[in-house]
């Protein structure tokens, strides 16, 4: 019996994130959500950069240095409020604010 080849939880969620453009807004915002761990916040529009075209493509778009963007979003990232809606917009995104 011959096994599917397997993928890395990343990896299937970066190929979501590419083919469901309403799966990366329906993403990012359960990020947004979670107020106890705000890495998740950093962790999920990484994987939104990655399936966009990549961290260097998304850095050139949004007007960021490539090493910066790496480690802004990375899971000890403290980005500034600047760096996170420039890297919004590079993906086709943007934050919101609403009532609660």
């Amino acid at each position: 019996m011959k096994r599917k080849p397997s993928i890395s939880h990343n990896d299937a969620t970066v190929r979501e994130l590419r083919d469901n453009p309403g799966f990366a807004v329906e993403y990012l915002r359960a990020a947004l959500e979670d107020e106890d761990e705000p890495s998740v916040l950093l962790i999920a529009l990484r994987r939104i950069a990655e399936a966009k075209g990549g961290l260097a493509k998304v850095a050139k778009a949004a007007g960021i240095e490539r090493e910066s963007l790496y480690r802004a979003l990375s899971a000890r990232g403290n980005p500034r409020l600047s760096t996170l809606a420039a890297v919004t917009r590079a993906v086709g995104l943007k934050l919101t604010v609403e009532a609660e």
